[in-house]
């Protein structure tokens, strides 16, 4: 599905049909043997089928060419769920009907349907809803050749780089050094990684990395005991790996060329390990798409095996084999991502479309442009429109992505597309796939999510970003 702007400026609206967009992803389940359940939405039901293999099967609800992401049933699912072994969705107000159903199967039914939550235990990764813009870490001045002696020695704040969130903030004073907030709860065999801000007098942001004059560290206190956490240091940031339950103390350091030239040793941070976290899903102030970023996936894939395995407790080795596979495969889509940007020439590009790659652009450091915020169902304005080409203009760029979900249904291109094709120096379109739903097209050569990945959005984001063959 790749449109030039010659292609659309000759056919004009509606001369391209979604006619391909037809049919239900459950079709190919009929005949099954019954045992499974339901996933709210493509991305989820394709893992599951991957991690159940031939021992369970999973219906999607969604019609094939719809965006899970928004969709409303048109009528009551929960009578059809009851009656199967499990429901997987994510507890979110986004998929609010999916939130309906649980509480329908809890207040209604006595049958014993696992309900699967693939957000248990991500609340410390998740992005706020309006994208954090006021927590994100910002960006350090790499034009200005920094002195130690001009680093500003009363305060810097730390973040939890899982989400960008801000945890707090050191504060020196004449008279008392302390902390405002602290790290979280870090659980055993997993890790938290921190990054810190420090500026000069000026207010201009230093560069931390392996690669820069400064780094940050952190190293736990004089006779702490070394069973409890470890601190692995990557220059830009620490982390603090689980060893063993307990209560601990850390304190940063900023290094110059190899030398400590600041450090909070006069009031170390307190750090406790625990076995595990409390469970910390999405609220309303979260954006949800998790789903699309191939790290935050295989913590989702986990979450699945455990749940099957508790609806399956004799297949429970089977469940976590496959899952494993499963993330290998991820962890190929993380490192295409990773050359992806690395081969860039550009960080920018424009997406005609809902904000559904946060997560994406956070970890491989790019940003899409897109008309309207994380909501599904927003509409651009002429405005909107004339900032998209505005980015067109300032950053050259010449293909232009869109959601083939976000098209009407008797049109391939949204209209915003064609509006952008047809008023600015773009020059061509690609689909980008949030993974919410699949085509008639992709269904037919049993394309998954990790295909979604590797033949439309990769191939697309190289085309967007600038990356030669």
């Amino acid at each position: 599905m790749n449109f030039t702007r010659r292609s659309v400026l000759k056919s004009g609206a509606g001369a391209v049909t979604l006619g391909t967009l037809a049919g239900c992803l459950s079709d190919p389940l009929e005949g099954g043997s019954g045992e499974g359940g339901y996933a709210a939405f493509f991305a989820l039901w394709d893992w599951a089928n991957q991690i159940a293999g031939d021992e369970m099967e999973f219906e999607n609800p969604v019609d094939t060419g719809e965006m899970g992401h928004g969709w409303e049933p048109d009528g009551n699912l929960a009578p059809e769920i009851a009656e199967s072994e499990v429901f997987l969705y994510l507890d979110t107000p986004e998929f609010a009907w999916a939130q309906d159903v649980v509480a329908d199967l809890e207040r209604d039914y006595e049958g014993d349907v696992e309900v699967i939550d693939g957000l248990e235990g991500m609340g410390p990764y998740l992005i706020p809803f309006d994208g954090g813009e006021d927590e994100s870490l910002p960006e350090p001045d790499h034009d200005h050749e920094f002195d130690p002696d001009e680093i500003a020695r009363n305060r810097f704040d730390i973040y939890d780089l899982r989400s960008d969130e801000q945890l707090g903030y050191w504060h020196s004073t004449p008279d008392d050094d302390h902390w405002h907030g602290g790290v979280p709860d870090v659980p055993v065999d997993d890790s938290v990684p921190v990054g810190a801000v420090f500026w000069d007098h000026e207010e201009r942001i230093v560069p931390l990395g392996p690669d820069e004059p400064f780094e940050l560290d952190a190293r736990l206190v004089e006779g702490a005991p070394e069973d409890i956490l470890g601190i692995e240091s990557h220059g830009d940031s620490a982390e603090l790996v689980g060893l063993g339950t307990g209560e601990t103390e850390i304190v940063f350091e900023l290094r110059h060329e190899g030398e400590i030239v600041y450090d909070t040793d006069t009031a170390p941070m307190d750090v406790e390990v625990v076995e595990e976290l409390d469970d910390d899903g999405a609220d309303e102030f979260h954006d949800p798409h998790v789903w699309v970023d191939p790290v935050l996936a295989g913590q989702v894939v986990d979450t699945i095996a455990d749940g099957l395995a508790k609806v399956d407790p004799d297949n429970a080795d089977r469940y976590a084999a496959n899952a494993e596979d499963y993330k290998d495969r991820l962890a190929d889509v993380d490192r295409q991502f990773e050359e992806l940007t690395a081969n860039a020439e550009r960080d920018v590009a424009v997406f005609v479309a809902h904000d559904s790659f946060q997560y994406v652009e956070r970890r491989y450091d790019f940003r899409l442009h897109t008309p309207v915020g994380v909501a599904p169902d927003a509409a651009e304005s002429l405005d909107d429109i004339g900032d998209m080409i505005e980015v067109v203009e300032e950053h050259d760029v010449e293909t232009i992505l869109y959601d083939p979900f976000e098209a009407p249904d008797d049109e391939e291109l949204p209209s915003a597309a064609r509006m952008l094709l047809g008023n600015s120096p773009a020059t061509d379109a690609e689909p980008l796939s949030p993974a919410e739903g699949t085509t008639h097209e992709w269904a037919e050569q049993g394309w998954g999510w990790v295909e979604q990945m590797e033949e439309v959005n990769i191939p697309a984001l190289e085309k967007a970003l600038g990356v030669d063959d």
